[in-house]
């Protein structure tokens, strides 16, 4: 099979552990061969995608029930959130390989390696999750992350302005955030939660890095100015405004420029 329509093969999977499995498999298999850069045919192949399964069931982002982390079920519905997260993010990966044809090999060997990441970080939440008793698709989720890859879908620098860079930048600066708030509550669960979140915030620094330099490398292959154009696209899609705090020095490590950082710090 060609390997970017595995990457839509896995997309389409509904079970979240066959989907994590099969994506895993691919990414490993990829990484040992040449990945052609042919346009696929996008209209035909859209059916299915994403696959997701019934549960767990899909609400407005302001619909989704506030708990405390500070009871059991509070944190609970918190690592399914950011289970959730990793979920969509397994699929925004698996899109930006199969859905953008002409770029070079390196971007989707970056994409596959970002879709293997985010494979493991379900897996280790998951796992967390069962640990705790409940199970993904317990709490209800909301599915902002796969709108904007919806909106983004027929242009890949937009894709890349706004789905790494913009809404899983966020996860940089909530992710101190939520760890702070989890070693206030101190239980060993807490503890392990913060735990997983180490590995995963160290790998999304990689995911927004690799966001931010296919951006500025289609900036310059379509000659446009990387700061103005980002506003233009942020204004057409309706992106969600960044809010303070931000982690500076992890969007540091991700390629934000000083300039990016600065205008960043002025709108919060």
């Amino acid at each position: 099979m060609h390997h970017r329509l595995s990457a839509l093969a896995a997309l389409r999977i509904t079970d979240p552990e066959q989907k994590v499995a099969a994506t895993r498999a691919a990414a490993a298999q990829a990484a040992m061969t040449s990945i052609a850069s042919d346009e696929l045919d996008r209209a035909a192949e859209d059916a299915g995608v994403p696959g997701r399964p019934e549960r767990p069931m899909r609400v407005a982002a302001t619909a989704v029930p506030q708990r405390s982390p500070f009871t059991d079920e509070g944190r609970a519905a918190l690592i399914h959130s950011i289970c959730h997260i990793e979920f969509n993010a397994i699929n925004l990966a698996l899109d930006a390989v199969w859905r953008f044809g002409g770029m070079p090999e390196a971007y989707y060997r970056d994409w596959w390696r970002v879709a293997d990441e985010e494979a493991q970080h379900f897996t280790l939440l998951h796992a967390h999750l069962r640990a705790m008793g409940w199970q993904y698709g317990d709490f209800p989720a909301h599915d902002g992350l796969w709108t904007m890859c919806e909106k983004t879908k027929h242009d890949v620098v937009a894709r890349m302005a706004l789905v790494p860079r913009t809404l899983e930048a966020r996860g940089l600066d909530a992710t101190p955030q939520i760890q702070a708030k989890l070693a206030r509550i101190g239980t060993p669960d807490a503890a392990a939660a913060s735990a997983i979140l180490d590995i995963i915030l160290r790998d999304e620094v990689g995911h927004v890095a690799i966001g931010n330099r296919w951006y500025r490398w289609l900036c310059a292959r379509d000659g446009l100015d990387p700061i103005a154009h980002y506003r233009t696209l942020f204004r057409r899609h309706e992106a969600p405004r960044p809010r303070a705090p931000f982690n500076l020095e992890a969007r540091a490590r991700a390629g934000f420029t000083d300039e990016e950082l600065a205008a960043l710090s002025q709108s919060g």
